[in-house]
């Protein structure tokens, strides 16, 4: 039988594993302790849906070369915002019901110094302006027309974000649409991407064009510190994608963390988050939410309301999409 002083050291070494540290305790036949290091993955970034690979692309040219997560995270996002034929971020993202395209973006780095900008216009890569509202202003978020003035003072160009294509898209909807929105449940939505630097430092961006012919003035979860977006330096990074609505209603990303903060895994973390949204909402037609998770270890995992979710993930010796496990079939 252990003796009460081997138990607390035992449960001490067990509990600093679980929450910060990558040593695993355990104990040989003669009863005494001693730690398994745990490898940690490093560098490595994440980020949700097919276009994940892009903007992950972009990231490890900065993350292989030593660079810092907090760059990585922008560099990576910027691709998407500036792809047109993406139409749910950034430049031919699908406007709201009038016609106009309203972007949200947060970012936030291993020091929880965070930005956000929400429904700024005109703006091609609203992650670097949330970049500047963090490192030049006193405030983590700037909204509409003072955002954009903003922008524009730290010499950001004016660029008309509304394609031919997504045009086209809103005026035949505007047919028959009867102005209800349309909620993204296949393969094109926000992106959020979380990267772990060589450092062992985490930071995380979020960015998005929101629900497609939404209430002009709508805002979602995608700029929100704690619902779109959330990052913990001692724990793990977790961002969300799917209705924000339904993200917000349950302080998502925050969440997830703080489950991972828990003990659990980054997998168990955003399974639990979406359950709660499943909770919450009695109605669950067409309400696609998915988390993913990074911990400080390098582990990942992502899970979602309805099947179709995945994530891109590249480190030293992996690069691919992986299918998000789900609750349920649409």
């Amino acid at each position: 039988m252990k003796s009460r002083r081997k138990f607390l050291k035992l449960t001490a070494l067990g509990t600093a594993a679980v929450i910060s540290n990558p040593i695993i305790a355990s104990e040989n036949k003669e009863g005494k302790t001693f730690e398994i290091s745990k490898k940690i993955i490093k560098p490595i970034v994440v980020s949700t849906w097919n276009h994940g690979v892009a903007a992950n692309a972009a990231s490890w040219k900065i993350l292989s070369k030593g660079g810092t997560a907090l760059d990585a995270v922008e560099v990576g996002v910027r691709v998407t915002e500036s792809d047109p034929n993406n139409m749910s971020v950034g430049l031919g993202g699908l406007p709201d019901r009038e016609g106009i395209v309203t972007l949200d973006a947060c970012i936030m780095d291993e020091n929880n110094n965070c930005g956000a900008v929400a429904f700024i216009q005109d703006i091609e890569n609203p992650i670097s302006v949330a970049r500047k509202v963090m490192e030049d202003t006193p405030h983590v978020m700037l909204a509409g027309e003072g955002a954009r003035q903003f922008a524009f003072e730290k010499g950001f160009k004016k660029t008309n974000l509304l394609t031919p294509k997504a045009k086209e898209a809103w005026e035949k909807w505007k047919k028959k649409s009867k102005y209800q929105p349309i909620i993204n449940s296949e393969n094109h939505d926000t992106i959020g991407l979380l990267a772990l630097d060589a450092h062992g430092n985490l930071s995380g961006a979020c960015t998005t064009s929101g629900m497609a012919y939404k209430i002009h003035g709508r805002v979602g979860d995608s700029p929100i510190i704690g619902a779109g977006l959330f990052v913990d330096n001692e724990i793990g990074a977790a961002c969300a994608t799917g209705m924000g609505e339904a993200v917000i209603r349950v302080a998502g990303s925050a969440i997830v963390v703080e489950l991972m903060r828990n003990g659990k895994s980054p997998y168990e973390a955003c399974k639990e988050a979406v359950d709660r949204v499943i909770k919450k909402h009695k109605d669950l037609t067409n309400l696609q939410v998915g988390f993913l998770a990074l911990n400080k270890n390098g582990e990942v995992g992502g899970y979602s309301v309805y099947a179709g979710f995945n994530y891109a993930v590249q480190t030293k010796t992996q690069n691919e999409l992986v299918d998000a496990k789900y609750n349920r079939e649409w």
